[in-house]
């Protein structure tokens, strides 16, 4: 058993032609640093300016591709987080014709945070616990041709999953010889769903131990926790609102803008504000999918946040 430093360089898309930067064992533990997905480009953003334009070329930088010795399809490969670091700062973004209320706030918006002592203070109103995890975790899919980082897949990817934080086993279909595990889009806080398009964008340092299944097919990712999934935060219990409708995406809505409103009326936060809190914190659960024609999803905000 070894560990291991990953090196550079830094790749973008998803393909098998990128020449490996490592080859690990089963067992190895891998060490990295993973930068936030704008690659600085928000670096020198302040709260109240007019944030720079993005480039898109330079967005969501991955680190690998890690090759897996012995790895093959049919295989699963399982990344152990042994521990997550988050960087100093971090934002999140309303990007135009992006996130779940797209029509709603189509405006480029950028909030910065400052991220310390595990915790991070929204405008006075709230104060987010940091849960570092990464949004990207993948092997590589079987394809010569480079594949967008942006839609996750089968084969893992960009997931944006909050719950991958220190402590989980992720478990990755591997579909091409060696894995070619990649990793990338490191969040400091994020409310399941990242409604908003954007959880707290920020860099973080890791380390994760990797071990090899053989035999072991699985259809998409897999996760194993190391016990309750949030530990404090919960313990104030739970504002809910409820979205229902013939679409799930249309209840998700429903459900995110009824939240909205209560943050309005509870804190005075501004609509934009509240709907980039929602992001970070606020929770979408399918609570019924059973009684056609109509779903309902509820968003969860845990009242403990709230200042």
């Amino acid at each position: 058993m070894s560990e291991h430093v990953v090196p550079g360089p830094v790749h973008r898309m998803w393909t098998t032609r990128h020449e490996p930067v490592l080859e690990v064992e089963d067992g190895d533990v891998v060490t990295f640093d993973a930068e936030e997905c704008s690659a600085g480009q928000l670096a020198d953003h302040r709260n109240g300016a007019m944030p720079p334009a993005l480039d898109y070329d330079l967005l969501y930088p991955l680190v690998g591709p890690i090759m897996v010795a012995g790895a093959q399809p049919g295989d699963s490969v399982e990344l152990e987080i042994l521990d997550y670091r988050p960087g100093a700062w971090g934002w999140t973004s309303v990007l135009p014709q992006f996130g779940l209320l797209e029509d709603d706030f189509p405006e480029y918006h950028v909030h910065r945070w400052e991220l310390a002592g595990g915790f991070a203070d929204f405008l006075g109103a709230a104060r987010v616990p940091l849960r570092p995890f990464l949004g990207v975790m993948g092997a590589t899919p079987d394809s010569d041709e480079p594949l967008s980082p942006f839609p996750p897949g089968t084969f893992g990817g960009n997931i944006d999953t909050r719950d991958l934080v220190a402590g989980t086993s992720v478990f990755l279909p591997v579909t091409t010889p060696g894995a070619r595990v990649l990793l990338g889009d490191p969040h400091a806080a994020q409310g399941d769903g990242e409604v908003c398009g954007a959880a707290i964008e920020a860099s973080l340092s890791g380390a994760i131990r990797v071990r090899l299944h053989k035999g072991r097919t699985i259809p998409a990712p897999q996760f194993r926790t190391a016990g309750p999934l949030r530990p404090g935060i919960e313990d104030q219990g739970y504002f809910a609102t409820t979205g229902v409708a013939p679409d799930l995406m249309q209840a998700s809505q429903d459900a995110v803008r009824a939240m909205i409103d209560h943050l309005v009326r509870e804190t005075g936060l501004a609509p934009l504000d509240a709907y980039v809190l929602c992001s970070v914190v606020v929770d979408l659960k399918i609570t019924e999918v059973v009684d056609r024609p109509n779903w309902v999803v509820a968003a969860y905000l845990p009242r403990s946040i709230l200042t």
